[in-house]
């Protein structure tokens, strides 16, 4: 199973993972800190990059870290490291990144202002920041379409996982000024997502998402009826390509102070 997720989330981000690439520009002899590296694919491609350098991915999924793991070694890279660990308390060796990415994930943290001063830490004077993040909710598709289907005329559920937390770009400076990092910049990725070929395979891939989970929990109706809205709607956003929803992100740029 863990292979299945790790494929659908690389898919999904695929058009997004492009802008991340070229922004993120790693160098031969970077060394680069992965926040939130899932299966570990911006991490191999960072240390492919780093041909000189090394490359940490962190997560706090062992599932997905042992993917990770597999996958790098299939490769023979010799560079990369995957530890599971919260970045908002691990103990970093301090000032040795020369740049940190993260392909949504920093948007998760409890509380994202320790979790930011935590990473800036690790993170030598003039080192780069360079993450990617959703936009608001009302800028993203795929949440408020998916949730409305399955469960018309509720909110999102309060107390969840928000991938929408750093979307307001004041909030994300505010946050990432307050742990010790200057030139906070965003560029916008107006890019699809990809839920699978057809219909049935984005059902399966959308089934085991928290976003699919949370709204049928909140619904009284039997499961097929939502369901079948679902399908619905993913058959109005098939494609000559497959299922696409439309999505807006962030790139934040940004440099660890040097005093």
């Amino acid at each position: 199973m863990a292979l299945d997720r790790a494929d659908f989330y690389d898919a999904e981000l695929a058009r997004h993972n492009r802008h991340l690439s070229v922004a993120a520009g790693v160098a031969p002899g970077d060394r680069v800190l992965d926040i939130g590296c899932g299966a570990g694919q911006t991490t191999r491609e960072a240390a492919r990059a780093a041909t000189q350098g090394a490359v940490v991915g962190v997560d706090t999924s062992a599932e997905m870290l042992e993917v990770a793991r597999q996958r790098s070694a299939g490769e023979g890279l010799r560079n990369v490291v995957f530890e599971q660990a919260d970045a908002q308390f691990h103990a970093f060796p301090a000032a040795s990144f020369d740049l940190c990415i993260s392909r949504f994930g920093v948007m998760f943290f409890a509380d994202p202002a320790a979790a930011f001063a935590n990473i800036g830490r690790a993170m030598r004077p003039g080192a780069r920041l360079v993450w990617m993040v959703w936009q608001s909710r009302e800028r993203n598709d795929w949440s408020g379409a998916i949730r409305q289907a399955l469960a018309p005329g509720t909110a999102a559920s309060a107390g969840g996982p928000n991938p929408f937390s750093l979307g307001d770009p004041p909030i994300a400076r505010d946050l990432l000024s307050g742990a010790g990092f200057t030139s906070i910049d965003f560029a916008e990725v107006r890019e699809p997502v990809f839920y699978g070929a057809d219909v049935d395979a984005a059902s399966d891939a959308l089934a085991g998402l928290y976003l699919v989970k949370d709204a049928l929990a909140r619904t009284d109706e039997p499961p097929g009826k939502p369901l079948r809205r679902l399908r619905d709607l993913l058959a109005a956003h098939m494609t000559p390509e497959g299922v696409f929803f439309d999505s807006r992100a962030w790139i934040i740029t940004a440099r660890r102070a040097a005093g």
